[in-house]
């Protein structure tokens, strides 16, 4: 039997992920994953997060059959679409309010202090081989990475 090496929980020999965390299996070295568009997975991975839900649409629409890339770029449009929405109605509803637009720039500065943090954080884990699933949206993105 195996361990996996981020949280020590028992795991199959030829599994390719972690079911507790997620983590990679013996992650093959860099350059081994390729995508059917000639990039490594973990580089494509990563690139599915870099203009947000954009490069989520591009990378889903091109990558039909690798899970890991299609696990991306699946987590990065359902996370950045409707940050991004949310941020919008929820600013433009303060700056339209008398008075309100100063609680308007303070939002929209901390929505966009999270959203840096999340590309970072995301981008970071594909680039490693994790399949790193937030709440929510990591299960709507494994189940759509399935099909």
């Amino acid at each position: 039997m195996a361990y996996c090496k981020s949280c020590g929980t028992e795991i199959a020999e030829n599994a390719e992920f972690c079911a507790k965390c997620g983590t990679r299996n013996n992650a093959p070295v860099a350059g081994k994953n390729k995508t059917s568009m000639g990039l490594d997975e973990n580089v494509a991975g990563a690139l599915c997060y870099v203009l947000g839900f954009i490069t989520g649409i591009v990378f889903l629409i091109m990558e039909k059959d690798n899970k890991f890339v299609k696990f991306h770029a699946v987590q990065s449009i359902a996370t950045f679409l409707p940050v991004m929405v949310i941020g919008w109605i929820i600013t433009s509803i303060l700056w339209s309010t008398p008075m309100m637009w100063w609680l308007a720039g303070i939002i929209s500065m901390l929505i966009s202090l999270v959203e840096l943090i999340l590309w970072l954080v995301l981008m970071m884990k594909a680039y490693q081989g994790e399949k790193f699933k937030l709440p929510i949206v990591g299960d709507i993105a494994e189940k759509q990475s399935e099909k």
